[in-house]
């Protein structure tokens, strides 16, 4: 039997005509107006959408950070700044694109275990909170401090000894590149009191792509008791406390959207019980799928429809070197389709089955498997939704050397 998803693709997405509505424009219309597939276009109604259903769910008492690895495209990460409280860069690159965005720089942060010295010397110079990964990390901050007289803001990124259950990437607990050791804090108290440095807050971050509300409820209990402990082990007196994110979106058949309420309710109740251990302390929930990923759509177009044998062929001119998540090779153990549809014929009944590939000498270049569509001809667009994160930065663009796609915010 063919795959077919059993969530709601169309959730954010509606359809006139036929025609796909990406922020209420066509598919027809959009494509003359970006000139070219394959594209990604992100909905920046649908952003605002998720920024106000966080909102909603937690309330005033937590701050909300875009994650710009996710998606660092300039204009969308313009557009989604005054909308957070904060930004979460992973590169100088991306702190670049942070800044430029005029943000104030006391609310971006900069997580990563091999920040490079000019990376360091950038962070500091800016005034951003450098989450630290290891001692040796810490003994360049103040290096770096000492050499040129500036005084580092900084947060301890905190490895603990549990993980976040269920998550699509465990990022904590057990050995890990990201983080100090939670049992091994003190060997860097005393550098912590160096008089160049700003220590402000803690960073625990435990998995990604959860959708058990459960298990965010469940580390989150674990991340507050940690954090309590490890400033009063210490002595810190904690500005902030990034909690991470770990919410996930639904992409395959069968999954549905993460519940918000009881996690949020959860929060609360933690905050209300630690509220004399974590008084005046920022509370930072950094997402960055959560926020973008359901606002984007990958649009290719078919070049080609093949019969070979007993199956048939969609061959469009984008593939995996543009959304290498979407063809499966981004992570996943066994290859899931993403929800995709043809795009100008919304409104038509499936007729047929196929796989849709892209335009690689690769037999890896799948956008979809074994799928029901309406009738496809030449011509016809293809939409890939849950495209808005780990997308177009992170496919491999320059394999087999073939044209770059484009990104619009809509």
């Amino acid at each position: 039997m063919a795959e077919k998803p059993q969530h709601q693709p169309l959730l954010y997405f509606k359809h006139q005509k036929g025609d796909l509505l990406i922020n209420q424009l066509p598919i027809s219309q959009l494509i003359h107006r970006v000139g070219q597939t394959p594209f990604f276009a992100y909905d920046r109604s649908v952003i605002e959408a998720k920024v106000s259903e966080l909102r909603q769910a937690f309330g005033p008492d937590i701050s909300l950070h875009y994650a710009i690895k996710s998606n660092p495209m300039p204009a969308l990460v313009d557009y989604i700044t005054p909308l957070v409280d904060g930004l979460d860069v992973a590169s100088g690159k991306e702190l670049t694109v942070a800044l430029n965005s005029g943000i104030n720089p006391e609310k971006v942060s900069f997580a990563g275990p091999a920040k490079q010295v000019n990376e360091l010397l950038m962070a500091i110079a800016s005034g951003i909170t450098i989450n630290i990964e290891s001692e040796t990390e810490l003994k360049r901050i103040i290096s770096l401090c000492e050499n040129h007289q500036y005084k580092a803001n900084i947060a301890l990124r905190i490895n603990p000894n549990f993980d976040l259950k269920s998550s699509g990437m465990k990022m904590a607990g057990g050995p890990q590149q990201f983080g100090i050791d939670a049992e091994q804090v003190d060997t860097i108290a005393e550098l912590l009191k160096h008089p160049s440095l700003n220590v402000n807050g803690l960073h625990i971050f435990t998995g990604s792509q959860n959708l058990q509300a459960h298990a965010i409820i469940e580390a989150h209990k674990h991340i507050l008791e940690l954090a309590i402990q490890i400033a009063e082990q210490l002595q810190l007196k904690l500005q902030h406390l990034n909690i991470g994110g770990g919410l996930g979106i639904p992409y395959f058949p069968g999954e549905t959207s993460i519940e918000l309420e009881p996690i949020a309710a959860n929060l609360k109740r933690l905050l209300a019980e630690y509220q004399t251990q974590l008084n005046n302390t920022e509370i930072i929930l950094e997402l960055g799928r959560f926020l973008v990923g359901e606002s984007g759509v990958f649009v290719s177009k078919v070049v080609d429809v093949k019969q070979s044998r007993d199956h048939t062929f969609i061959i469009t001119d984008g593939g995996l070197h543009h959304h290498l998540a979407a063809s499966g090779n981004f992570g996943q153990v066994i290859r899931k389709n993403y929800p995709v549809k043809i795009a100008n014929k919304m409104d038509q009944n499936d007729s047929i089955k196929a796989d849709i590939v892209g335009p690689l000498c690769t037999p890896l270049d799948i956008l979809a498997k074994n799928m029901t569509f309406p009738d496809v001809e030449i011509g016809d667009l293809v939409a890939v939704f849950q495209s808005g994160a780990y997308g177009y930065t992170a496919s491999p663009k320059d394999f087999l050397s073939h044209p770059y796609p484009l990104e619009v915010l809509i």
